[in-house]
């Protein structure tokens, strides 16, 4: 049984940050589950271009507003509390965060741990 709390994760390597945004990841490759669980937040006013070439990822939100745009299509959904999206055709998008937002993600295969996006806002493909 793994048991964890997000204090255990602050300011560990298992916090990682970027420019807008801050993933603590509860669960990675080295556990051995298969997936990777994290608590992401992101700055108000934060516009991100991502792009999960290599991975399925589902994300809840918790609080903020925002909205998810399918770069492919132009569609643009509306994000708040209860609203889930999952990227399972690896779609390309546009992250838009109109208040700080707290997402629970999940990701397959599950990381290393100290990604971060590339160019593209991917993240690398896992070593096998």
């Amino acid at each position: 049984m793994i048991v964890r709390t997000l204090e255990d994760l602050i300011d560990t390597p298992r916090d990682v940050r970027g420019p807008v945004w801050a993933s603590r990841r509860f669960l990675l490759a080295e556990d051995g589950v298969g997936f990777t669980l994290t608590e992401t937040t992101t700055e108000a006013g934060a516009e991100q271009i991502l792009w999960y070439k290599h991975h399925v990822e589902a994300n809840y939100v918790i609080e903020g507003q925002g909205e998810v745009e399918n770069m492919a299509t132009g569609e643009i959904y509306p994000l708040g509390p209860g609203s889930m999206y999952v990227l399972d055709r690896h779609e390309k998008h546009r992250l838009r965060s109109f208040t700080q937002m707290r997402l629970v993600c999940v990701f397959t295969p599950a990381l290393s741990g100290r990604e971060t996006h590339d160019a593209d806002g991917a993240y690398a493909p896992p070593v096998e």
